[in-house]
């Protein structure tokens, strides 16, 4: 997890929110590394742990993953959690807790919703306070940083989908 904390850290000064996973087979072998790249890529897909997804399922050859253990720095939002019990993940292992967006625990707990056809186990709380550390900052310095150039940290958008 410190690897992962040191890499999501490189993530952030690049302008993403500072999220980082890898990907290990069952012999504890890294076979997918992702972070987070929404903002480079403009793809709101870009989340760390589905980019590892990827890239561990382009080189196994394989959608499943029940062998596997994915280690990611914050706990995997809703999206993130349905993807990794559709495909089977093992065993995910995340740092900080996400109560806003969370999806094994923080808002919902899909790996032990009776709908999943998979259940996963999950271990959240592996240094947990730098995680949110890293996370905090970040945020701060975003919206401080934001506040000094006269812009709202947040973009704008129409209220409905008719407005202009």
């Amino acid at each position: 997890m410190g690897r992962l904390l040191r890499r999501a850290a490189m993530v952030g000064r690049t302008g993403e929110v500072p999220v980082a996973a890898v990907i290990l087979d069952g012999g504890g072998r890294s076979i997918g590394w992702g972070a987070n790249r929404r903002e480079r890529d403009g793809d709101p897909l870009g989340h760390g742990e589905l980019v590892a997804l990827g890239q561990a399922a382009a080189l196994r050859g394989d959608w499943r993953f029940n062998d596997c253990t994915l280690l990611v720095t914050l706990e995997p939002c809703i999206m993130c959690a349905s993807a990794l019990i559709q495909a089977r993940m093992g065993c995910v292992v995340f740092g900080a807790a996400d109560e806003k967006r969370g999806g094994l625990g923080g808002v919902l707990d899909l790996s032990k919703s009776s709908a999943a056809h998979h259940h996963m186990v999950c271990r959240g709380g592996i240094l947990a306070k730098e995680c949110a550390a890293l996370l905090r900052d970040w945020f701060r310095q975003r919206r401080q940083g934001a506040g000094a150039a006269g812009q709202s940290a947040a973009p704008r958008f129409p209220r409905r989908c008719s407005d202009p």
